[in-house]
């Protein structure tokens, strides 16, 4: 076995590189890929269960929450989730640390801050609609959804202010397509939020058949634009890496 000194150069190496398109691209790929995944199986498997609802009217889609509350979708779910929330907090701290670089008046350092802070809401808001799911405690699984959907929603709105204020100042034009989508990706999302609340609205009042698919393809357009949303970090962030590596020592013996 190779030895080497206890002070050598060797043990300062690098343990983890990663480019951060990677990064990104893997952090969205596992709650698309089990969302995916558990919509599949609830449709083939649970189909009966999944679409039914309180009016006992025909239904062709399980409502999101529907088709993660069951096994195993819901481990497969959770999995995804779990894995994924860990760099999802990094990214948020990353985007601060890029904020903070590239801001120095007090309006856009205070967004950057808020901007922060809906990002860790909306993981958070997350993890607990997704581990406490409708079918445990609803109470619960509704409080993590609306904390989820009303941190989303703000966090983009932020992160759109932030960007213009970006691409009025720099003249990157990938800082630039990444301004458009986001603001795109965001009243897209905005939209299909609307529209999910009119038709679970309308459903709840009125029972009609076929109303409550509307609002299941709706919420799946909700969560599959916020992350897309989060995918415009493979623009932020094109140059950079996710690397891993041991602290140099100040002193060596």
């Amino acid at each position: 076995m190779l030895q080497v000194p206890y002070g050598s150069l060797d043990r300062d190496r690098l343990l983890i590189r990663i480019p951060f398109t990677s990064f990104a691209v893997a952090t969205v790929l596992l709650p698309l890929t089990g969302l995916i995944a558990c919509l599949f199986i609830s449709l083939i498997y649970h189909f009966e269960d999944a679409v039914y609802t309180h009016c006992q009217v025909s239904n062709y889609l399980p409502s999101i929450s529907a088709a993660i509350s069951r096994v195993p979708e819901r481990y497969i779910w959770r999995c995804c989730i779990g894995l994924h929330s860990a760099p999802r907090y990094l990214v948020a701290a990353a985007y601060f640390s890029f904020y903070r670089g590239r801001f120095a008046r007090l309006p856009e350092l205070l967004l950057s801050g808020l901007a922060l802070l809906c990002s860790l809401a909306e993981n958070t808001g997350l993890l607990l609609l997704t581990y406490v799911a409708s079918t445990e405690t609803y109470s619960l699984h509704k409080n993590g959804f609306i904390v989820f959907v009303g941190s989303s929603l703000l966090h983009m709105l932020v992160t759109c202010r932030l960007w213009q204020v970006i691409r009025r100042n720099y003249v990157d034009p990938k800082e630039k397509t990444s301004y458009r989508w986001k603001l795109r990706l965001f009243l897209f999302n905005v939209s299909c939020c609307l529209a999910a609340a009119y038709f679970f609205r309308r459903h709840n009042k009125y029972c009609e058949a076929g109303v409550y698919t509307l609002f299941a393809l709706s919420e799946y357009l909700v969560v599959f634009s916020n992350m897309a949303f989060h995918m415009t970090a493979f623009w932020d962030f094109g140059s950079k890496e996710v690397i891993v590596a041991t602290p140099p020592e100040d002193k060596r013996f």
